[in-house]
């Protein structure tokens, strides 16, 4: 899989996000070892805790059709969909990706074009991550 596509399959995901209280829309294409792409966006609630963010997202509808071996990520937002900066994923959807992704190899891409982003892995986002070799597990699942 490009970069390029994967990036352009997260801009291409932030017309369906959810937003109306916050207007920040966020988005997320999350690559397959097996080179399938599951995209998604925020959803938000006007209670605040349901919120759901778009890296998670695509993780679970990955995970909810038997998927569990990923590779990358790109994570596109900004105010009404305006891609002015790059979306770092909160710490709660890295503990997401700590769950299911190796923290050495995983890949995060935060974009605010198809030709500008940054490229980083878990770990250097995570650096003293909590997973599933903390409880004496390689991966759950």
């Amino acid at each position: 899989m490009d970069t390029k596509q994967l990036i352009t399959a997260a801009i291409n995901a932030l017309e369906y996000s959810y937003a109306p209280y916050s207007n920040f829309k966020v988005a997320a294409a999350l690559l397959t070892k097996d080179g399938r792409i599951f995209t998604g966006c925020n959803i938000e609630n006007a209670s605040f805790t349901p919120t759901n963010c778009a890296e998670r997202t695509a993780f679970f509808k990955a995970i909810s059709e038997g998927i569990y071996d990923f590779e990358a990520i790109a994570i596109v937002g900004g105010k009404d969909g305006v891609l002015n900066d790059y979306c770092s994923p909160c710490g709660v959807c890295r503990q997401v990706m700590m769950e299911f992704c190796n923290p050495d190899t995983f890949q995060i891409l935060m974009a605010k074009s198809s030709e500008e982003y940054k490229q980083f892995t878990l770990k250097e986002l995570l650096p003293e991550g909590f997973g599933p070799g903390n409880m004496g597990k390689e991966k759950n699942r």
